[in-house]
């Protein structure tokens, strides 16, 4: 346990400094990752959910179980596999024969942070199932919802499409997800540094005997979640994220643009970085720093393009480019 007092941790300022430490915590187990790291934080900052996508051995599951271990929160893991069904995920209805009725079992999804490992290995009718938790924060069984823990957040696994025995998710499925983070490969150093650790003795399975303890939890959450939202944003600011938005939508390498509730998402977590960064109110290199991550995955590049090595990011970086920038 932390030790914190309620007291402390109601503290913005304290809050802020507690989600700061998160970055300390998860790097006694993950080696890099800084970006993949702080976009967790802005998601849970903004209530979001996360996909990190990379190659298979780039620490994706390792990262999110740090940073289970670094919240004073409840977590639950879930492998999916072609073959897991949609109640394995929310929960089912169990007959006792003691009492002759049902009474509902809950699933792994009735949690706080819920890894949801490897998500395109299991077909669409599973992945589906967690599409009313992430957007309603409910789960409906037998015609009754039940309403899922607060905080709630689902960090999802992937590996890139193009790799066998794999679902891409589904456009609607994709965007209910706040941030797409890509895991890349470490570079030279940190892999060196990776291997130095896995030689004395690290081992990922067992965070506790790397040093890894809670350092944040629910009540810095809502401090920090309440400061967020009174973050002010300006009409240029507004502009701006609507602006860029509306230009992917006319980007000839696009079929489909950025919608509506991407550009609300981009704004909130434009905020929540500002906020991160010691700012109250938000300037236009928040909305930059967080356009790739919030917007990478509400595109949909054309085939030709794809064709021509397009890819999403390059589009987006292409949009900051072009779009005048609020003065």
């Amino acid at each position: 346990m932390s030790d914190r007092t309620p007291e402390t941790a109601a503290n913005p300022d304290s809050a802020r400094a507690s989600l700061e430490a998160l970055r300390a915590e998860i790097a006694k187990a993950v080696v890099g990752q800084d970006s993949a790291v702080t976009g967790l934080v802005v998601a849970l900052l903004c209530r979001g959910h996360v996909l990190l996508e990379g190659v298979p051995g780039v620490a994706k599951t390792l990262l999110v179980r740090a940073l289970a271990a670094s919240l004073e929160l409840d977590t639950k893991r879930v492998q999916f596999t072609p073959d897991l069904m949609p109640s394995d995920v929310t929960g089912s209805l169990i007959y006792d024969a003691r009492t002759a009725e049902f009474s509902f079992q809950p699933g792994p999804v009735f949690t706080n942070l819920l890894l949801a490992d490897e998500i395109n290995r299991t077909p669409p009718k599973t992945q589906s199932s967690l599409l009313e938790a992430m957007e309603e924060r409910q789960v409906t069984v037998d015609g009754s919802p039940r309403l899922l823990p607060d905080p709630f957040l689902v960090a999802a696994t992937q590996n890139p499409v193009e790799y066998e025995g794999t679902y891409p998710l589904p456009e609607a499925q994709l965007d209910r997800f706040l941030l797409k983070l890509t895991v890349p490969l470490p570079s030279r150093q940190d892999e060196i540094d990776v291997l130095a650790r896995h030689a004395n003795g690290f081992n990922p399975r067992d965070l506790k005997a790397a040093g890894v303890r809670p350092v944040a939890g629910p009540a810095d959450l809502e401090a920090a979640r309440a400061a967020v939202a009174k973050t002010s944003v300006s009409a240029e600011i507004t502009g701006y994220v609507v602006d860029i938005c509306r230009a992917t939508r006319e980007s000839p390498s696009l079929s489909l643009g950025v919608s509506p509730r991407g550009a609300t998402a981009l704004l909130s977590t434009a905020r929540a970085w500002a906020w991160l960064t010691g700012r109250d109110y938000v300037i236009p290199d928040d909305v930059k720093a967080l356009a790739l991550p919030t917007l990478r995955h509400r595109i949909q590049l054309r085939p030709e393009a794809e064709m021509e090595g397009v890819t999403a990011d390059s589009v987006i970086t292409s949009v900051l480019a072009h779009v005048p920038v609020p003065r």
